[in-house]
């Protein structure tokens, strides 16, 4: 202490020293941050250290006493809050903030229950540094008076920082060679180059991708295509056209994933319609969500393009206005009406943009639907009523009409009136796992209803109904109470496993009375754009898209997650170790090495068509390398 007051400089350190305990104890309180070895434990203690010291020594160079300490209490303030707003995001997305999630400033205001059902009372402990800062000034201004330093000290200062901060880089480098390409694993990043440091970096990214629109041409396209057109998975010959002409009603159940199929809570069945509903349709069991940060947005964009979605941020936000070849405008090409359907604002995750762009013909949003308070609860209309006007739209749209539903009412925080829940909540600590299962309950019954009231339309027998879950419902964060409910330890590999959602496809006269299958494919949302359409007969052999038509001969059992993730039949790959399907045992890497070659390969070329736009130079170079 007494060199600190010799070098005038204890302010700037107790305030680093303060908020780099802090950001540790976060990490290892709020954060489910994996650690191997004492190794990477001991960087992620000092990953904060670099650039706090950084940060805070900026005060030496100020002259004015007044001026260094308002800086230092500032920034205190301002990197608690960036840290705290991870720890509110990370509770519900377990994920960490991006630059572009923080300009998706339009869903702010519809964000509502979902963010004050993260906010605590006690979440001011997370400013607690900053508390005792203030308090220093106020009463300890002995502690806190400092002069400017000068050269010779500074210049000792920042060599230390730096040493610290080529030391973390060194060791993380050690740890994870090749760590700043691997931009797919926020955790890694964190865990390794710390939250700040990471934050920097985001920023980085985030410029280097705005870049590589104005420098992309239509060569980048040429690898992409000779791939894809490698991967092309031909229609099921019995199967191609079956559904040709009919209408195409297509469902997204929030927030619903597999678990809750043929399943039941406190002896009540969970989703008894559903479950009668799947014998008379084509049920795959293994089916994945692909979603990233985008959620519901990033699973409408894998089921229009078959393309993955991006690893920060939304694509719906940042690149609403690319070029697409999406599933609505596919059919709009072969006569169909397409609509949106989605009772909230037109602009909650950008869609009156987006949709625009992926070529939809019309969009009904809040201001199609009468929405009173009777009739919404939490995030806004319930879905029995949703469904029940959707109908009356649907009598007036031209046919065969493609309409793509959003349901809302299955959406965390899963509030739902009394008088609504058909089940009672699951019984554990945990209050949001216990209200899950009341609003799948009622989605359940919504889409009940919603089938009678096609059939009494008329419409029922001139559709193929398609539904699919959008992304998981439990996160992480809960996987005590979900352990507690499924009777075992939620291992990173069941917690893979937890990742299926339902899907569905429903056709009346071909898969009803009893004729319906369960299929055991493994699949992802990136394949729904080319098994509907080879069920409409429309042929994708010359579109570019990562996914296969899942009734295909060739389709290949693989799908991949946003994060890097990949299950096939056999192996599975995740919390960087390989398993084996049928037993859960981790095994050697080298099973899962051509995979996981495949999954960056296919990450990496999607990618591409969307940060470089390069789907604007298609039409002009297919006809040459078709």
């Amino acid at each position: 202490m007494i060199k600190f007051k010799k070098m005038n400089i204890l302010f700037p350190v107790i305030g680093a020293i303060a908020l780099w305990i802090k950001t540790y104890l976060i990490y290892k309180t709020a954060f489910q941050i994996k650690i191997e070895n004492w190794m990477q434990e001991f960087i992620l203690f000092i990953n904060p250290a670099s650039f706090l010291l950084f940060v805070f020594g900026l005060s030496l160079f100020f002259k004015s006493e007044k001026v260094r300490i308002r800086y230092i209490v500032l920034m205190s303030v301002f990197l608690s809050l960036i840290i705290y707003a991870n720890v509110v995001f990370y509770r519900f997305f377990t994920d960490f903030l991006t630059l572009p999630v923080l300009f998706q400033t339009s869903n702010f205001s519809d964000l509502g229950d979902s963010a004050v059902a993260e906010i605590h009372w006690w979440d001011f402990v997370y400013f607690i540094d900053v508390i005792i800062l203030m308090l220093l000034v106020k009463f300890k201004p002995s502690l806190v008076t400092f002069k400017q330093t000068n050269r010779i000290n500074r210049r000792a200062y920042f060599l230390v920082t730096g040493a610290v901060l080529l030391l973390n880089l060194g060791l993380a480098e050690a740890q994870r060679p090749q760590l700043l390409s691997r931009t797919f694993d926020r955790e890694i990043l964190v865990k390794n180059i710390g939250s700040f440091n990471y934050h920097l970096y985001d920023i980085f990214l985030q410029s280097k991708t705005s870049a590589q629109k104005a420098l992309a041409d239509g060569s980048n396209l040429i690898d992409i295509e000779n791939y894809v057109r490698a991967n092309y998975a031909k229609p099921n010959e019995k199967l191609f056209g079956i559904a040709k002409g009919r209408n195409v009603i297509v469902i997204s159940l929030e927030s619903t994933q597999s678990f809750v199929i043929n399943s039941k809570v406190n002896g009540q069945v969970i989703t008894p319609f559903l479950n009668e509903f799947i014998q008379d349709s084509y049920y795959f069991d293994q089916f994945y969500h692909q979603t990233g940060q985008g959620k519901t947005s990033d699973s409408e964009f894998l089921v229009e393009n078959s393309l993955f979605p991006l690893n920060r941020g939304a694509v719906f936000f940042t690149h609403a206005s690319n070029e697409y070849n999406s599933l609505a405008e596919k059919l709009n090409q072969n006569g169909y009406f397409t609509a949106g359907m989605h009772a909230n604002n037109k602009s909650f995750w950008n869609r009156d943009i987006m949709y625009k762009s992926l070529g939809y013909q019309r969009f009904y949003s809040s201001t199609s639907y009468s929405i009173t308070d009777e009739n919404s609860v939490g995030w806004g209309m319930k879905d029995i009523p949703f469904f029940e006007q959707s109908v009356d739209l649907m009598k007036n749209m031209p046919t065969p009409f493609y309409a793509k539903m959003l349901t809302l009412t299955n959406h965390h925080p899963f509030i739902l009136n009394e008088s609504d829940k058909l089940i009672n909540e699951y019984t554990s600590s945990d209050k949001t796992v216990n209200r899950y299962f009341t609003t799948v309950r009622y989605q359940d019954e919504a889409i009940k209803k919603f089938i009678e009231k096609l059939k009494v339309a008329g419409l029922y027998d001139h559709s193929i109904i398609v539904m699919y879950g959008d992304h998981y419902g439990i996160s992480e964060n809960h996987h005590h109470s979900m352990g507690e409910y499924l009777g075992k330890e939620i291992t990173p590999y069941v917690n893979l496993d937890l990742q299926r959602v339902p899907f569905i496809i429903h056709i009346p006269g071909v898969t009803d009375n009893g004729r319906g299958k369960v299929l055991s494919e493994v699949g992802g949302q990136i394949d729904i754009r080319p098994t509907i359409l080879h069920l409409l007969g429309v042929d994708t052999k010359k579109d570019i898209q990562f996914g296969k038509d899942l009734f295909s001969p060739d389709h290949l059992n693989f799908t991949v997650l946003r994060d890097g993730q990949f299950i096939t039949d056999k192996y599975a790959w995740t919390a960087n170790n390989c398993y084996l399907r049928d037993t859960g045992e981790v095994i050697d890497k080298s099973f899962c090495r051509d995979f996981q070659e495949k999954a960056n390969m296919e990450l990496d070329y999607s990618d591409k068509i969307i940060y470089g736009d390069l789907l604007r130079f298609y039409t002009s170079t297919v006809s040459d390398n078709l």
